[in-house]
């Protein structure tokens, strides 16, 4: 697709980017004092006081505020030195694996946020794989340094034997906990003093500056500390490699920063950092009446992808929100698009988030992320343009580990049921499955605490009770093949048939021993860990 010159200013300056990180690294902290630094709200939430009024930005759901953890993907956009920038919020809880790697599929960049006293950690790491399976460049934020600490050099050895990611550090601490008195911004050898908490600072000013080699050092530093944090400069020089974008961009070397996010220090020197060197729109794969085409940020025609659905942002309006990330030309508010399936509708409300806070948008271009309200319209996974020829591919679901029945306490409201099942699994809470005998619905989930999630939706959005009751199976496997294969098989397992919401065959199986012996006697029939998103 050609580039459009006219718009490349505009969606130049878009920066999407997510954070991820192991549960209580402190992510949700962290993206509430980038928007505090960044002037987007005035008083940062603490997500610490749950029992306060005053609540996080990104966790607005009331299961998020009660337990202090994030569990749905947030969307939030400010502006600054000139970017626009959609931060994405990843669920920190593993149990919401399948939402943060659909989130990824939006990001250009994310930042990993590591607990200094800890490092590398078993969710950091599957995160990270899947960063790079779609070449995602990372900047690393360790954080919680006013806490005691690993040694440095420990970390960022930890970042490259666990990671194979090159560790460039782009500052370098001076101590940890007590002992924390700032870091050393390494191109320019100025310390950037840590005030301890009470001290008045404004978070929208960048930290005091004080030049390691001259005479104001004395007044933060003692000698001794001061020749260690030289000497650890030194030693960093040596270790690791010096910052290259390219390597960067590539996937291959992650900028490291230092700070703590809950006292505010660091953060605003993130923020300066991604504004330097994260990258903006790229062009992105998609495929054409069967065919791959590149689509250029630039291009003419509108075009993206829903990554995301929610609904009940609103619960007094019983809204249905879809995310899309649009991937380019210069979309319009009032303009129609149409989905690869065919299904056509007007965009009249678009809209830019600012957690569940909105505006209408009039005008957005590649690189944004979209609000398009509709009433079940889209799923995730549609693809959207002008011409409803282009399909983006890459969000998947993956085969669910738990699965339960679905139970009412009040068999009348079997209608009303079915629409609250539905219209979660379609935002990806859960997989639903209807089994072909019987009337239950299985919910499938990766963790527990989907589970947990979407009983207290049920029960809060919709007002029902329901029992998520232990089920015959274990797990569930996509199947495909010729029509007369499959309905060999289906013939031959009746009772452990069913159909997802897109009324696809699934296989739901005992044990995984269940489905390898399925394997081996149906050779034509092919049994799937995941399956891509569609209409």
């Amino acid at each position: 697709m050609t580039s459009n010159s006219t718009d490349a200013p505009e969606w130049a300056r878009r920066r999407s980017f997510a954070i991820i990180s192991h549960p209580d690294a402190g992510k949700t902290t962290l993206t509430e004092t980038l928007l505090l630094s960044a002037g987007a709200i005035r008083l940062a939430g603490q997500v610490r006081a749950r029992g306060e009024n005053r609540r996080t930005q990104s966790d607005w759901m009331k299961i998020e505020q009660e337990r202090g953890i994030s569990v749905s993907a947030s969307v939030m956009t400010f502006e600054h030195r000139g970017l626009l920038f959609n931060l994405l919020d990843t669920p920190g809880h593993e149990d919401f694996s399948e939402d943060t790697y659909r989130t990824l599929t939006a990001a250009d960049s994310a930042i990993m946020v590591l607990d200094a006293a800890k490092g590398v950690e078993p969710r950091t790491l599957k995160l990270v794989e899947v960063c790079r399976l779609r070449d995602i460049p990372i900047v690393t934020f360790i954080n919680k340094m006013d806490r005691e600490a690993l040694d440095p050099v420990d970390l960022l050895e930890d970042i490259q034997d666990k990671l194979a990611l090159d560790a460039t550090p782009m500052q370098w601490p001076s101590g940890s906990g007590k002992r924390f008195k700032g870091v050393l911004d390494i191109a320019t050898n100025d310390l950037l003093r840590f005030q301890k908490p009470g001290e008045d600072r404004d978070p929208h000013e960048p930290a005091e500056r004080v030049a390691l080699d001259g005479n104001s050092i004395s007044e933060v530093l003692s000698a001794e500390e001061a020749d260690e944090l030289r000497e650890g400069a030194e030693v960093a020089k040596e270790l690791c490699p010096p910052f290259n974008r390219q390597s960067f961009l590539e996937g291959h070397l992650t900028p490291v920063f230092f700070g703590s996010a809950l006292r505010g220090f660091g953060v605003r020197e993130l923020l300066e950092g991604l504004a330097d060197i994260i990258p903006g729109p790229a062009p992105v794969t998609a495929s054409s009446n069967g065919n791959p085409v590149e689509i250029e940020p630039g291009g003419k025609e509108v075009a993206g992808f829903v990554f995301k659905v929610q609904a009940n942002m609103d619960p007094n309006h019983r809204d249905r929100v879809a995310f899309v990330r649009l991937c380019s030309g210069r979309f319009k508010r009032g303009m129609k698009l149409k989905t690869e399936a065919g299904k056509q509708l007007t965009v009249s409300s678009p809209i830019l988030f600012f957690a569940q806070d909105r505006e209408i948008a009039d005008e957005a271009f590649a690189g944004d992320v979209m609000g398009v309200p509709n009433h079940g319209t889209l799923r995730v996974g549609d693809s959207l343009s002008e011409s409803g020829k282009l399909r983006f591919t890459g969000i998947p679901n993956f085969a669910p580990e738990i699965l339960r029945r679905a139970r009412l306490a009040d068999p009348l409201k079997a209608k009303h049921l079915k629409k609250a099942l539905e219209s979660l699994a379609e935002e990806g809470v859960t997989q639903l499955f209807r089994p072909t005998l019987g009337g239950d619905f299985i919910v499938g989930a990766v963790g527990a605490l989907q589970i947990d999630v979407m009983r207290e939706r049920v029960a809060a959005e919709y007002g029902l009770e329901v029992d998520f009751e232990a089920a015959p199976y274990e797990t569930a496997r996509w199947i495909e093949g010729d029509r007369d294969k499959i309905e060999a098989f289906a013939d031959r397992h009746k009772s452990a048939m069913a159909v997802d919401i897109n009324g696809d065959p699934v296989f739901l199986a005992k044990s995984a021993w269940e489905v390898s012996y399925s394997e081996e006697k149906f050779p034509d029939v092919s049994f799937h860990r995941a399956k891509e998103r569609s209409a």
